[in-house]
């Protein structure tokens, strides 16, 4: 046996998540040369940058964690899809509908899955927490909604304002509003917690081993 065989494999195994800081840099990055670059220079130019800052921040992720996330992979593949269609048509309706879609997608998949009993949203999360399965549905069925609410958000600014409210509120607004409903979600999280199930089964794999 090759004795580095043990130290390869680690050295290749999956790597730990970024950290907060470098998180948001990757989540909001985009978002802010988006709004910067339409102040400069216009909403054309602005969507060629952030196509290329999300396909940029998803490469950046996988170096980091070695993992794609499920939710920013579909965001990619939209703002690149629309961002596509609007240099496409010259018309910037199709970047500004992106976010009603996305949303609305990611809204009935996790609300249409709960309905058939298969919650989706531990896989979106990437097991970062561990909750029961009470706590799994009444979560998924908040943020199920809060998608939608989202959706339609930008659908009452994009055809009330201008697009520099418009990118404004893309890119500073929304994920504050994100930020604000994951923190109300906290006593939800803290009460359906499966710390108690885990330390039983913890106690029980003590009990069972070797005196």
């Amino acid at each position: 046996m090759n004795p580095q065989s043990g130290e390869e494999k680690t050295k290749a195994g999956p790597r730990k998540a970024p950290a907060p800081g470098v998180k948001l840099v990757l989540e909001m990055g985009p978002l802010v040369a988006f709004f910067f670059v339409n102040w400069k220079f216009g909403i054309f130019p602005a969507t060629g940058v952030l196509m290329a800052c999300v396909v940029a921040a998803l490469i950046a992720s996988w170096a980091l964690t070695r993992k794609l996330p499920v939710m920013p992979v579909v965001t990619c593949v939209a703002v690149v899809f629309f961002g596509a269609l609007t240099f496409l048509f010259q018309d910037d309706l199709f970047i500004k509908l992106k976010p009603t879609i996305v949303n609305s997608i990611f809204g009935a998949a996790l609300l249409v899955a709960l309905a058939f009993g298969k919650p989706l949203l531990p896989i979106a999360l990437d097991s970062v927490l561990r909750l029961t399965d009470e706590g799994w549905r009444k979560l998924t069925f908040r943020w199920g909604v809060f998608f939608f609410v989202l959706a339609a958000l930008n659908e009452i600014v994009w055809r009330t304002q201008t697009t520099d409210f418009w990118v404004s509120f893309k890119a500073f607004g929304v994920m504050p509003l994100t930020i604000a409903f994951a923190l109300a979600q906290t006593p939800l999280i803290m009460r359906y917690e499966a710390k108690e199930q885990e330390e039983r089964e913890q106690d029980g794999r003590k009990q069972d081993g070797p005196a």
